[in-house]
C-alpha cells in the first residue's frame, strides 16, 4: 500500500517537470514582418542547436557595405530529421539565398519557420523548405474546437 502512495506522487511529479519545456515556449506572433524577403550573403556560421538553429550570415546593404544577418530556424532534431541537415550541411564562405520574414524592428534578424527557404546559390539546390513556401499563407496556429454549448 505505501509503494502505491508513494508511487502516485512521483508520477505526477515526472510528469509536470516534462511539460515545463512546452510552457517555456513563445510565439512570434507580430515579431515579423508578414510579407517575406528575399536576400543573398556569405554564411558565417551555422549554430544547429535547440531551441533554434541559426544561420549568421553576411549581407550587402543598399550600399555594398556587409551586414551581419542571423536567420532563426527549428531546432537541431527537427533541422537533422526532418531536412537531413548535419554540423557540414552549411559552412564558413557558402554562398546562400534565404528567403524568410524580417523582424519588425528593423534588426538583421530573419525567421525562417514559415513560407521560407534556402538555396545553395551558386548550384541553386535548395536545401530547406518549409511546408507553405510559396504561398500567401501565413502558417497559423490551430484554432481549438469548442464543444456545443448546451440549449
Amino acid at each position: 500500500m505505501k509503494s502505491t502512495s508513494l508511487m502516485l506522487p512521483l508520477l505526477a511529479a515526472g510528469l509536470l517537470l516534462n511539460s515545463l519545456p512546452v510552457f517555456a515556449h513563445h510565439g512570434d506572433a507580430g515579431r515579423y514582418e508578414d510579407n517575406v524577403v528575399v536576400m543573398q550573403g556569405t554564411v558565417v556560421e551555422m549554430q544547429l542547436i535547440t531551441p533554434h538553429s541559426i544561420i549568421v550570415v553576411d549581407v550587402p546593404d543598399e550600399s555594398g557595405k556587409m551586414v551581419r544577418w542571423q536567420a532563426e530556424m527549428g531546432g537541431r532534431t527537427a533541422m537533422i530529421k526532418d531536412f537531413g541537415w548535419t554540423k557540414d550541411t552549411l559552412k564558413p564562405g557558402d554562398k546562400i539565398t534565404l528567403t524568410g520574414r524580417k523582424v519588425k524592428s528593423g534588426a538583421p534578424y530573419m525567421n525562417l519557420t514559415d513560407r521560407a527557404n534556402v538555396v545553395l546559390t551558386d548550384t541553386g539546390k535548395e536545401i530547406f523548405r518549409t511546408p507553405n513556401y510559396g504561398t500567401n499563407t501565413p502558417k497559423r496556429p490551430a484554432l481549438q474546437q469548442q464543444a456545443p454549448q448546451p440549449n
